[in-house]
């Protein structure tokens, strides 16, 4: 049996097909991202009569747990003070609300002077380590949870003083 001979194809049915071994894609591949740069070491000590170098690598700042009790006590003193206020309005009526709102404008108090006292320790805290090349943040988180906690704890004691008033 015999093949007819090789005859090319006629123009406009596009290029060859690619050779094998030689994979074609569909579609061109989009570049890779470039690797981050890594950031400049912050200080490189040379060790003398060797040539080599003490690296000392710059850190990212450590959040200040003062700072983050002081934020979450401040939160938690509105939170309590104004449950004080739903209690002692909805139980003024009973007899009830008086010793409700009080009980917890204790805790809301307590809980703005710690929010308070936190936040004091955490500005303390950051400003000593300001100076010493360790690297602390929060001290925007200690001073809102010093407010809040100021703010719980007046919240609180107006609560139980119109609580009083109303029965």
């Amino acid at each position: 049996m015999s093949y007819p001979p090789y005859q090319p194809q006629p123009p406009g049915y596009g290029p060859p097909p690619p050779a094998y071994g030689q994979p074609q894609p569909m579609y061109p591949q989009p570049m890779a991202p470039p690797s981050p740069a890594l950031a400049p070491a912050m200080r490189v000590d040379a060790v003398q009569g060797t040539p080599f170098g003490v690296a000392y690598p710059s850190v990212a700042a450590t959040p200040s747990g003062p700072s983050i009790g002081s934020l979450i006590a401040g939160i938690a003193s509105i939170l309590v003070a104004l449950f004080a206020m739903c209690l002692g309005f909805t139980g003024a009526s009973e007899g009830w609300g008086l010793a409700a709102a009080g009980a917890f404008t204790v805790l809301g108090v307590f809980l703005g002077a710690g929010a308070a006292g936190l936040g004091l320790a955490a500005t303390r805290q950051i400003r000593r380590a300001a100076g010493t090349g360790v690297k602390v943040s929060g001290r925007g988180m200690a001073i809102t949870g010093m407010i809040l906690g100021g703010v719980g704890g007046g919240l609180a004691v107006l609560v139980i003083l119109l609580t009083f008033i109303v029965s």
